[in-house]
């Protein structure tokens, strides 16, 4: 008869649990610790597949990884599952849940078609104290005990128990990590404002000096004008220089790291907790774009929650982001504020900010477009095409 997965089960015994749990611990990126517990909960339990959500409060999922599942057939899967069925009352209940056959269920709701075909299942919430921090689940038990009913045991819902309590702990160590990594980058661009503001400021205002002096020696001293706009020149390509390094040390390093719509999503949880308006996100379908659109997206967001949140009066902003039959991306931004007159806009050259997401849009090979009127709030939507 073979032992307890803690006591010498055909994975390894204690050694292949004390393996997984030194790799949970060993890493401080979110995504990583995700992946990792995972994977070792599928390696340890002998399941085909594994799958640990992440809720977000808006009924969906903020990170949803598996392990298990083809790179292609999580792409033709499609988008991320919402809260519901059986994932819903993994959410919500205490303890394991352990299944014989997942379709059987009453909770069942089916599954997309490129789907894999699930039976037995078994699945625990992660928690942190009262808090829920994910769901862990496996399905298809690959190789039962000699003699033993097909499906997971006892013993493989003491070692996932043992597993969860250890997952909780990394992960909230990750994301105490990543808030105080936030904490820095955040320090670090102020001290990089602080930076292009004195140097670039500097230049500029000698730029300007320089071209007063020059036009006032065109007439009386051509020469000492050349040498005058000769420095404008040298001034301008030195202060085109320090914007153009800023910029490449401002550009968001989360995107690199987590992606687009983590970044965003995080960045609309922040603006959230900060402001009285709620502000929120869904996501349908968008996978992984070109860094060059992903940051032009998080840019246009970015200016448009600034301006629905400072300007507009709204009680209610909306960032959606959707993937397009084409296979690239569209970004709606809307919110219930006071709205505007977009011709006017455009007649008086004010609101540079529109100007700027429509430059960010065009640079991606995408577009801009504008709905708004007064007091019907604002619509700004940017479309991007897929590779």
């Amino acid at each position: 008869m073979t032992g307890s997965p803690l006591t010498g089960g055909p994975r390894g015994g204690l050694a292949a649990v004390s393996t997984a749990l030194l790799a949970m611990s060993g890493t401080l990126e979110v995504r990583d610790v995700l992946r990792t517990i995972v994977a070792s909960a599928r390696e340890l339990l002998d399941a085909r597949y594994a799958a640990l959500g992440v809720p977000d409060d808006h009924g969906g999922f903020a990170q949803f990884v598996v392990d298990g599942v083809s790179e292609e057939q999580w792409r033709r899967i499609g988008p991320l599952p919402r809260q519901h069925g059986i994932l819903a009352a993994m959410l919500h209940q205490d303890g394991p849940e352990r299944l014989a056959d997942v379709r059987d269920d009453p909770r069942f709701e089916g599954w997309p078609a490129a789907h894999p075909d699930m039976s037995d299942f078994l699945g625990l919430p992660i928690r942190d104290g009262d808090e829920t921090l994910g769901a862990l689940f496996l399905a298809n038990k690959c190789s039962p005990r000699p003699g033993a009913a097909p499906g997971f045991t006892d013993e493989d819902e003491e070692l996932l128990a043992l597993l969860a309590q250890h997952a909780a702990i990394a992960l909230t160590n990750a994301r105490l990590y990543e808030r105080s990594r936030e904490l820095t980058i955040a320090e670090e661009r102020s001290r990089l404002a602080h930076e292009l503001h004195d140097a670039v400021s500097q230049k500029l205002f000698s730029l300007r000096l320089t071209a007063q002096a020059a036009a006032a020696l065109v007439d009386r001293d051509p020469d000492r004008a050349k040498g005058e706009l000769q420095q404008v020149a040298a001034l301008a390509a030195e202060a085109a220089d320090e914007l153009r390094a800023a910029v490449t040390e401002l550009r968001p390093a989360a995107l690199d790291e987590d992606g687009l719509v983590a970044t965003l999503r995080t960045h609309v949880q922040v603006l959230d907790r900060a402001h009285t308006a709620h502000v929120s996100f869904t996501c349908d379908g968008v996978r992984a774009l070109p860094a060059s659109q992903e940051e032009a997206l998080l840019r246009v967001a970015q200016e448009a929650l600034h301006n629905a949140l400072r300007h507009s009066r709204a009680q209610d902003v909306a960032v959606a982001l959707a993937r397009t039959s084409g296979g690239g991306a569209v970004l709606t931004v809307t919110d219930s504020g006071r709205g505007f007159d977009p011709s006017a806009v455009r007649t008086a050259g004010r609101h540079l900010g529109l100007v700027s997401m429509r430059d960010r849009a065009s640079g991606a090979g995408g577009r801009l477009a504008v709905r708004s009127a007064p007091g019907e709030g604002t619509v700004i939507e940017m479309e991007v095409p897929g590779g």
